[in-house]
């Protein structure tokens, strides 16, 4: 028998995720037979519990203030009422055509889709929940993270993100804990929706790792918008009342919620998988140890995505699939680099940024030219609004590279994957100031900036 034949598979795939569909089938198509395993919904946390149904969220939510701008525009009427069951159908419905969408991918490329749990038996074997084993010469982990919630008395009361999408009824007084993007995209959605939000955070601003003038506008719009947000402050304990849930926090102050929403972070998810038992490598947090090629310390088995803990970010996932498949069944000539990553938060105001913060600018380049531009976008002069929009250029003197850009308000995300590729490509200011900018836009703020 050949080397090739002697597993029921070239590549076997644990997770149907956004990193391990994108695997399966680009394997698939050369050729490779592939199977991917997956006992939830395909499309991972991104199609059914995170960017999708977040980013349609974030959607409906702005349709409340568009109304109230409107009337600067001479709309006149009574104000629209969310139907929260009406959205979370809709939802659904998208979701399961999604889900749908993915299983056609795989039929298409040939990948072999094996409902159920799967884990590792030894380095070339997976074993099914329902007692099937299947042998494969490589073998990737694309299992992705969950959320964790910290050992808080009365945690089991709480929500984390999997389950705020479909909630039996609409939180009226919402706590949201965290101050990471997800914790304050969701305060900002809520928010927008109708609800009375209070976001904690236990450090001094929220969106750390984020560029220090951004955090701080950000901020400051969301609490204009109406988001209560408290710094240097976290729960001490949960308890359910006939009020609501009572949550006492460490100063002693008491505030009651119809929903508390934990947002305090995500660990991969390695449970059940039998990855260590075979002595495989795991860092504190339990994420998979990978070399530059995606290889674990066992050498038939591979790891990429949010297991590894990296970048935890949909196209980053995408990204390492590509390159891995080209190492195990291609021209081995694709790379993958973690730097320049265009990222957005879905907060309101949106935040959009590429490269470095002026923080991480000042300690990598030493000599820098910072240009920032803060103003009110001219679809506000009529309709109202107090919203502003704040953007951020970050030179390096030496070589005039623009090394950071980043921007809070409308569309950001929109705009800066734009600029995200002349960023990549290693455009300079001067490329920057000989572009002629599109009138009126708030992107052309960009190419505009000279103070």
């Amino acid at each position: 028998m050949s080397e090739q034949n002697k597993f029921d598979f070239d590549l076997f795939v644990i997770g149907a995720g956004s990193g391990g569909v994108r695997a399966a089938r680009m394997a698939a198509q050369t050729g490779a037979r592939v199977a991917a395993a997956e006992g939830a919904p395909l499309g991972g946390t991104c199609v059914n519990l995170g960017c999708i149904p977040k980013k349609l969220y974030s959607y409906a939510a702005h349709y409340a203030e568009a109304f109230e701008e409107s009337h600067g525009y001479g709309w006149e009427g009574e104000k629209p009422v969310l139907n929260w069951e009406t959205l979370k159908r809709q939802r659904a419905t998208e979701i399961s055509r999604l889900n749908g969408v993915y299983e056609n991918l795989f039929k298409g490329a040939g990948v072999e889709l094996i409902r159920g749990w799967a884990k590792l038996q030894d380095p070339n074997t997976v074993l099914l929940d329902n007692g099937k084993a299947y042998t494969a010469r490589h073998i990737l982990i694309a299992t992705g993270g969950k959320p964790v919630v910290p050992d808080v008395p009365g945690k089991e009361y709480v929500i984390t993100s999997n389950e705020i999408f479909d909630l039996p009824e609409f939180p009226q007084r919402l706590l949201v804990v965290g101050g990471g993007y997800i914790a304050s995209e969701f305060a900002s959605i809520f928010n927008g929706l109708g609800s009375r939000v209070v976001q904690l955070y236990r450090s001094e601003q929220i969106l750390r790792g984020f560029d220090r003038e951004i955090r701080d506008f950000v901020a400051g719009e969301m609490r204009k918008a109406g988001v209560d947000i408290r710094t240097n402050t976290n729960i001490a304990s949960v308890e359910k009342t006939p009020e609501g849930l009572k949550a006492t926090l460490e100063d002693g102050s008491v505030l009651v919620a119809d929903q508390i929403l934990y947002a305090t972070g995500r660990a991969p998810n390695i449970k059940g998988l039998g990855f260590e038992a075979l002595g495989g490598q795991t860092a504190k947090n339990g994420a998979i140890k990978v070399n530059e090629r995606y290889q674990t310390s066992i050498p038939s088995i591979f790891a990429l995505g949010d297991v590894t803990d990296r970048v935890q970010l949909t196209p980053v996932a995408l990204a390492e699939a590509m390159v891995l498949v080209d190492d195990l069944f291609g021209k081995k000539q694709k790379k993958m680099s973690y730097e320049y990553i265009p990222t957005a938060v879905f907060t309101h105001p949106n935040i959009g940024t590429v490269g470095y913060s002026e923080e991480e600018a000042r300690d990598k380049f030493g000599d820098i030219r910072v240009f920032r531009s803060e103003f009110r976008p001219l679809k506000h002069t009529l309709s109202g609004s107090a919203a502003r929009v704040f953007m951020k250029l970050i030179v390096d003197v030496a070589s005039d590279k623009v090394v950071g850009m980043h921007m809070a308000g409308d569309d950001a995300g929109e705009i800066i994957q734009g600029f995200a590729v002349a960023v990549k490509a290693g455009v300079t200011k001067a490329g920057f100031d000989s572009t002629i900018g599109i009138h009126p836009t708030a992107a052309e703020e960009f190419v505009t900036m000279r103070g």
